[in-house]
């Protein structure tokens, strides 16, 4: 039997060896981070250089960085009332784009009747004039977009919204967990106020997720409540293990970042270009600035459900660009927002590449999508 081909990185990663290792190390510590004896000491060791990686990585101090549970707590912890720059207002109200990941469109700790939705193009990429109407009017608005969205691969203005958010007194999340790893992402560079990532996205274990902050912003108030941990951010005893497999994992991804991006940019145009030439496909977002691992795409009559257990009883893992619920699938929300209709919606499928992607499984997924294609869309 060949090698299955693992094509749902943007879902999640396999572990990297570096950082299996720094967690089998950390697995043999006894002690709780938060003791001030010797075990413990080498057990906080551990968290401050995963914290300093992960700092030195997107541009902002150790201080600032908010170890979590997922990207999904760190984006409702980031998702505050009453957060306030340097020499701003506290915010009152929330915009999030109209395609943003689950966890920030459920608002966080912002009440349902303050939370406004920011429009988005045919292409997938934030309506800037529509964000600024919305700023017009009403109090400092905290505005959560995405550095990159996870269906689409759309690579959004970070910096021009944070330049419109800022003019209008009001604060910019950045949830930049496809970003990371994949793209270069910079707190300061963009002037983002706060930005959220996840470790399993890059390598990492599952269940890390981190909130760094910009410096100076105040009002963070936490989520869970107890001990002191995270500089009173967020109680709990920290998952050792998996916060140095989080730091590993981030030293690893941004060492190889220029060479893999490179890599996967050619193996995507490839397997674009061979899926556009079967059954008439359409490749979503293709006309902006994209992850270079990510293809979202349909086909007339396609229904993705269909094409995602077709793929896999070839020995490809994919996934489907709409949202399953409960065993009901429902048209992505992404793709109506971008305004195609629930038809087009519900017959999205995604590739997402990785690190250890190769030519052959390129060609061995075109070949299986040829073969897809002449049957699931036949007639």
């Amino acid at each position: 039997m060949p090698r299955r081909v693992y094509l749902d990185w943007n879902a999640t990663t396999p572990l990297r060896a570096e950082a299996r290792g720094a967690m089998l190390a950390a697995y043999d510590l006894i002690g709780n981070p938060s003791s001030v004896h010797a075990e413990g000491r080498e057990a906080r060791r551990l968290v401050e250089e995963a914290r300093a990686m992960l700092a030195a990585a997107v541009g902002a101090l150790p201080r600032n960085v908010v170890f979590t549970s997922a990207g999904t707590e760190a984006n409702a912890l980031a998702l505050s009332p009453g957060l306030r720059g340097p020499a701003g207002r506290p915010v009152e109200r929330l915009l999030v784009s109209a395609v943003e990941h689950a966890s920030v469109l459920a608002g966080g700790r912002f009440p349902a009747d303050r939370i406004g939705q920011i429009q988005v193009t045919r292409s997938g990429v934030i309506d800037l004039d529509h964000l600024k109407a919305l700023l017009i009017d009403g109090p400092p608005a905290l505005v959560s977009i995405m550095a990159a969205n996870n269906e689409t691969g759309a690579l959004q203005p970070v910096a021009e919204a944070a330049r419109i958010v800022h003019e209008a007194g009001g604060l910019l999340h950045v949830d930049a967990i496809q970003a990371l790893g994949k793209t270069p992402f910079d707190l300061r560079a963009v002037g983002a106020d706060l930005a959220t990532f996840s470790a399993h996205k890059i390598g990492g274990p599952k269940g890390v997720g981190a909130l760094v902050v910009a410096e100076g912003l105040a009002g963070l108030e936490p989520v869970l409540r107890g001990g002191g941990q995270e500089l009173n951010r967020r109680a709990g005893t920290e998952n050792v293990a998996g916060i140095a497999g989080f730091g590993a994992a981030v030293k690893a991804a941004l060492q190889a970042l220029p060479e893999d991006a490179d890599r996967m940019a050619t193996l995507r145009d490839r397997l674009e270009n061979g899926i556009r030439a079967i059954a008439g496909a359409t490749v979503f977002s293709d006309d902006v600035r994209r992850l270079p691992n990510t293809v979202l795409f349909t086909a007339p009559g396609l229904k993705a459900e269909t094409a995602v257990i077709g793929f896999d009883l070839e020995g490809i893992a994919v996934s489907s660009g709409s949202a399953c619920s409960s065993g009901k699938v429902q048209p992505s929300h992404v793709l109506s927002a971008m305004g195609f209709d629930p038809a087009v919606a519900q017959g999205a499928v995604r590739l997402s590449l990785g690190w250890s992607t190769e030519p052959e499984d390129i060609n061995r997924t075109l070949e299986a999508w040829r073969k897809l294609g002449n049957t699931l869309l036949r007639g």
